[in-house]
């Protein structure tokens, strides 16, 4: 049986491997869910199977974002809290998201994953912590949504239990027993994790937040993923209040809190880390714990400027992540790009801070690395899945900038001509092709009104 090919030409390339090859003029072949080629020039004369050929003349190939840290049900609740601190905004709004259901996420989570799909990600991640009790199958309905979307995905199945009566955050009835936490994890693993290469499908073990888990569920849940043979994520160092709670709570900070947990390690990755100190960034360093880069979220919540070159000198792995879209509302990961650089040169390295190269590799390989699959995404190799984006650039918006990567980076966000996720098409012209964005759209308009009400009754 011959493969399927689809042959991308003329494009300007930007491989992202490992010695950051690209092609001013070059070609991609992909054959079935695997790039077959990658080169100058025109593709190899007499290749069978030819299903399309596309012309990409004014366009950059790059691989397929991929978002390390998200959290999907906050889409209907943006714009509110704008001008409060981390834990301000957390007490503001438990409240509101204890009330979501299924319909509410099915809609959150599809307006997420729509944005996030027309903005060039082609692996996606959630990080859903809030399982109000009766609330149904949350963890099924957002693995549903990304599957109809066609995005590749992992869900990081949080949890909390350590509510206001414990001195956590969260509301009471909004948080689960250590053991039905552990339990509810085991089971999604057991239902929807795919190890295979060309997995869509993975899940994580993820507890909430030093704040909002007991010191237990955080032990249990390493234990747990290792036993399963998953990843870890969590949020970590994020606002200076974090550390302070750390220091009074547990007598220690959050990364030697972390350890002391088990929770440092190749199989770990954590969102924020903000408030690293040398001796941090060298543990994260030493166990080579991966850091989800969110940097628009620290601005908005007003956390701080996380030491990314810093971490990256150090050899600590780093992605990009949005995070929520209750403080990131664009819910978009191709200006984290922009914004990486822009906000990391405010910084004391200033201009040496990041080029555009190396934020192009956070949103790319180092987002693999992150999510522990370097060795199927994140860069255009021979034998590497076909999650990739064509990024047209030939337009006003980035018509007078030279170097592509430059315009990308550095430019307003570029239209997505096209983008496949193992090897099928996502996106074409801008527009979904397995979801109704009009509908989408008044689904999560009616699901946020709904939300606000029951709110407000309570």
């Amino acid at each position: 049986m011959t493969v399927r090919r689809i042959v991308i030409e003329n494009c300007s390339i930007a491989t992202v491997d490992a010695h950051d090859t690209e092609y001013a003029s070059g070609h991609v072949v992909v054959a079935g869910n695997r790039i077959e080629a990658v080169g100058a020039g025109a593709a190899p004369e007499g290749l069978e199977g030819v299903v399309r050929r596309v012309d990409a003349s004014g366009h950059l190939v790059t691989p397929g974002l991929v978002n390390t840290h998200h959290h999907f049900y906050q889409w209907i609740t943006r714009g509110l809290a704008t001008d409060h601190n981390l834990f301000d905004w957390l007490v503001a709004l438990y409240p509101i998201w204890a009330r979501i259901d299924e319909p509410m996420l099915r809609a959150a989570a599809q307006g997420s994953l729509a944005m996030m799909a027309r903005g060039g990600v082609t692996t996606a991640m959630d990080h859903h912590y809030v399982y109000p009790r009766g609330c149904g199958d949350l963890s099924g309905v957002i693995i549903r949504a990304a599957r109809e979307t066609g995005l590749r995905f992992t869900l990081a199945r949080g949890s909390m239990d350590r509510s206001e009566k414990d001195g956590g955050l969260p509301p009471d009835f909004a948080v689960e027993t250590l053991e039905g936490a552990l339990a509810a994890t085991e089971g999604t693993i057991d239902e929807h994790h795919d190890a295979s290469f060309d997995a869509m499908t993975q899940v994580a073990v993820a507890p909430c937040s030093p704040f909002s888990v007991s010191t237990e569920l955080l032990r249990q849940g390493a234990e747990l993923a290792r036993r399963k043979g998953v990843r870890l994520h969590t949020h970590g160092s994020e606002t200076v209040e974090e550390e302070k709670f750390c220091h009074e709570l547990f007598g220690m900070g959050p990364t030697d809190y972390f350890e002391s947990t088990g929770w440092l390690g190749e199989d770990v990755w954590m969102a924020h880390c903000v408030h690293m100190n040398d001796s941090d960034i060298a543990a994260f360093a030493r166990t080579r714990t991966g850091v989800a880069h969110c940097p628009s979220s620290n601005a908005r919540l007003a956390a701080g400027i996380a030491r990314i070159p810093d971490m990256l000198a150090a050899g600590v792995p780093v992605g990009l992540g949005i995070d929520g879209t209750a403080s990131n509302e664009s819910g978009e990961l191709h200006t984290e790009l922009r914004n990486a650089l822009l906000i990391n040169r405010l910084g004391p390295h200033r201009e040496a801070a990041l080029n555009a190269r190396q934020a192009l590799r956070l949103g790319t390989y180092g987002g693999a690395q992150v999510l522990g699959r370097a060795a199927q995404i994140g860069s255009l190799e021979p034998g590497k899945l076909a999650d990739l984006v064509l990024w047209k650039l030939d337009t006003l918006a980035h018509a007078s900038i030279a170097d592509p990567v430059t315009a990308l980076v550095f430019g307003a966000a570029a239209p997505v001509t096209l983008s496949l996720v193992n090897g099928e098409p996502v996106v074409e012209n801008g527009r979904l092709l397995h979801v109704d964005e009009d509908a989408v759209a008044r689904s999560t308009r009616e699901e946020a009104q709904r939300l606000a009400r029951i709110a407000a009754q309570h």
